[in-house]
């Protein structure tokens, strides 16, 4: 029981004296910069889906 209180103890210290936590303005930016990543890729990735889909429906259509 001793090994996890100086678990938790050693944990806690480190956060708060060793981890350099970013500033308010970081933290935004790297949001933001995250959502154009995400919206990016979503649109990619609809775009391919779309243009699979039509594909795929061309060619069962030729088969009809």
């Amino acid at each position: 029981m001793n090994k996890i209180t100086t678990y938790f103890k050693e944990s806690y210290q480190e956060l708060m004296e060793k981890v350099t936590w970013p500033t308010w303005t970081q933290l935004q930016q790297s949001t933001v910069i995250v959502l154009v990543a995400t919206i990016i890729i979503t649109a990619m990735v609809w775009a391919m889906d779309f243009a699979s889909n039509q594909v795929l429906k061309l060619i069962y259509s030729l088969f009809k």
